[in-house]
């Protein structure tokens, strides 16, 4: 009877926060009533994040590698499409668990295995907000001295930095509201300034521009011309890869019953969506190697000096505008989840705490990268180590899902997280070792395989003629890696749920209780053993 009440009378769910309101929210479980979010959020987040300068850069990067504009194109489209297929199941994990999914790897990696994602979060968001904040502020000195004169000395520069840098990082300790406000505007406006671009340069792009492996090359340079791409097609689809750690963090504010077809197909649009910045970046590229080449040496490329070089004097403010919004919105959707994610790793620290910790050390990144070393060369070298490191992780969670049929156990999720022990997600001593081992082994193989032309090579990285097949080869090799361990080593019969599994085996085993912190000996075991 109260429960049949309860349910009649349960109020809506509860307004949604203030902007200027400080996010509460860690990586536990987000209460049904504060999920207010939807998948058209999910759109505008996973879009805004990358419909900004910095795709701009990576979508130079075909025509960099020497291929022409159709060529460029045609690895543009295969990276983008690839990459947004291999993503956008990721996206199911937030509103079935409501929390991120470093912490819902913990059912296929274990308990401790989950710092594994959390790792490669922190990669991809030093990563992704470095080539944000240097790309949108070298825009935002380089526009302001072709505006009013502005010297662009070191010292400008470091401004410029250090206070865009500085912007991105409130914006994530106010949290996921304030970020989804910046990120609806950064959609709508970003797209309008790159149509605004596209009239700038609509009179100097020529799409017949042939790029260096045309018919009187030379057979060494014509021999190159897959290796490029490849090469190029893997940086594009770095792009949409490097959201795998991150589409929890938004989407576990969707409600649990949202369909999920609705939630899988926004990620995925959101990145074919992405098409926009990356071929304004390809075509852009195009009409600087034609018209200013100096800026596209591949020993020291400068695409935002190169397009500041080729634009009316009208696109000056407008290109300055798309660096500051752009920059927010992807320097945001990176910093974010990582500051989440480690405020779990390191308990002591609260989620805003952890957010400026890891902002402070992107921030020292970057200016260690920009005036001490020659990072910004190694884009390409950085991008494509992170597709080689998460893809794998990202099949292992893709495949447990189906497996498991898409059923988890909230409560023993967050075992890491309180700092207890057992639960079904145990497994040994806190390691799933067939997820972890399905992982490294993928991840080392496609380091060994790798091959970017002028960047890094892996010691089997010519086996294929020079072609970069760590991708598909790490791709495969952990998806069979895994079921057969599955199916070799059977899990424990209760990380299934009532329907069981699908097309593994198990064994039966006890589930350890959960001890530790908040837990009381009369009843850990029937909290750890009955379906939710």
């Amino acid at each position: 009877m109260s429960s049949q009440h309860t349910q009649h009378t349960q109020p809506a769910p509860a307004p949604a926060p203030s902007l200027t309101e400080v996010e509460a929210h860690g990586v536990e479980r987000i209460p049904d009533a504060d999920r207010t979010a939807s998948p058209l959020d999910l759109f505008r987040l996973a879009f805004g994040g990358a419909n900004t300068f910095s795709t701009c850069v990576l979508g130079a990067f075909p025509i960099l590698f020497g291929l022409s504009f159709w060529q460029g194109l045609a690895a543009t489209l295969l990276g983008v499409v690839v990459g947004a297929l291999i993503l956008c199941p990721m996206a199911v994990f937030g509103p079935v668990n409501g929390t991120n999914n470093a912490v819902s790897s913990s059912a296929h990696l274990g308990v401790h295995g989950r710092v594994v994602g959390s790792f490669l979060s922190l990669l991809t968001a030093i990563a992704f907000f470095s080539i944000s904040v240097w790309s949108s502020g070298d825009a935002l000195v380089g526009g302001a001295h072709r505006l009013f004169g502005l010297e662009r000395s070191t010292l400008s520069y470091v401004v410029a930095y250090a206070l865009f840098a500085v912007l991105v990082l409130a914006v994530c300790v106010y949290g996921f509201r304030f970020m989804l406000f910046v990120n609806k505007v950064a959609v709508a406006s970003a797209s309008v300034l790159f149509v605004l671009g596209a009239i700038a340069f609509a009179g100097d792009f020529d799409p017949s521009y042939a790029g260096v492996f045309t018919d009187t090359a030379d057979a060494a340079t014509k021999g190159m011309f897959w290796p490029s791409f490849i090469g190029a097609a893997l940086i594009v689809l770095s792009n949409p890869v490097s959201f795998g750690a991150f589409l929890g963090d938004w989407s576990r504010y969707i409600p649990a019953d949202a369909p999920r077809r609705r939630v899988v197909g926004a990620a995925f649009l959101s990145q074919i969506a992405t098409l926009l910045p990356f071929v304004f970046g390809l075509a852009t590229a195009s009409i600087i190697a034609a018209k200013a080449p100096k800026y596209v040496d591949p020993a020291a490329p400068d695409f935002v000096g190169g397009l500041l070089a080729i634009s009316p004097g009208w696109f000056f403010l407008p290109v300055c505008l798309l660096a500051l919004i752009g920059g927010m919105s992807t320097g945001t959707t990176s910093l974010y989840g990582t500051g989440l994610d480690f405020s779990s790793v390191f308990p002591r620290l609260s989620r805003v705490q952890a957010t400026v910790l890891v902002g402070v050390l992107s921030i020292a990144f970057i200016f260690i990268g920009r005036f001490g070393l020659d990072l910004v060369q190694s884009i390409s070298t950085f991008a494509t180590m992170i597709i080689t490191c998460t893809t794998p992780w990202m099949v292992v969670m893709m495949l447990g899902f189906w497996t498991r049929r898409g059923w988890y156990d909230p409560d023993a999720l967050q075992v890491f997280n309180r700092r207890q022990r057992g639960g079904r997600y145990w497994f040994s001593h806190g390691w799933n070792w067939r997820g972890m081992t399905a992982w490294w082994v993928s991840a080392v193989i496609g380091v060994l395989f790798t091959n970017i032309p002028g960047q890094f090579v892996g010691p089997l990285g010519d086996l294929a003629n020079g072609v970069d097949i760590s991708l598909p080869l790490s791709l495969a090799v952990a998806a069979v890696l895994f079921l057969t361990l599955l199916r070799l080593f059977p899990e424990p019969r209760a990380v299934y749920g009532p329907q069981g599994p699908r097309l593994v085996p198990t064994v039966e085993v006890p589930v350890p209780p959960i001890t530790g912190p908040g837990t009381e000996p009369d009843t850990t075991r029937p909290a750890a053993t009955t379906a939710s």
